[in-house]
């Protein structure tokens, strides 16, 4: 009888030095493109905070190290999103640059494909203001 060894999200996706690079290329599509001006403006001068936190909450949400949860306890992501007017439209952007950074990454095609569903339902999920 063969074992069959499941990998998670995370080292399908290439662990921490791929995660930093999605990471980096999501962050860099929001701060250069025009098409992204909106929820660009909604983040702090500096990239770096918001940058260090989604690294952490990707790395335990796709299955690797709970980081996030050691640092700042449960992600709580819609309450602490409250703060900010998130619509379908910050959704789009927000989807649009994690599309590109994505799409640069070397995966499966179909991992790829589900990873994009399910980033979508997530940032659906944090829509506090309806048009």
């Amino acid at each position: 009888m063969t074992e069959i060894i499941q990998k998670t999200p995370y080292e399908l996706i290439g662990g921490e030095k791929a995660l930093l690079s999605l990471v980096d290329r999501f962050y860099f599509f929001m701060d250069t493109m025009p098409e992204a001006a909106g929820i660009r403006a909604m983040h702090a001068k500096s990239l770096s905070g918001a940058r260090d936190k989604l690294f952490k909450f990707l790395s335990g949400w796709l299955g690797g190290p709970d980081l996030f949860i050691q640092q700042y306890g449960h992600p709580r992501l819609r309450q602490r999103h409250f703060p900010f007017a998130i619509g379908s439209s910050e959704r789009d952007q927000w989807m649009l640059c994690m599309n590109k950074a994505l799409n640069e990454m070397p995966m499966d095609a179909d991992f790829r494909e589900n990873l994009i569903q399910a980033l979508q339902q997530l940032a659906t999920h944090m829509i506090n203001q309806h048009e």
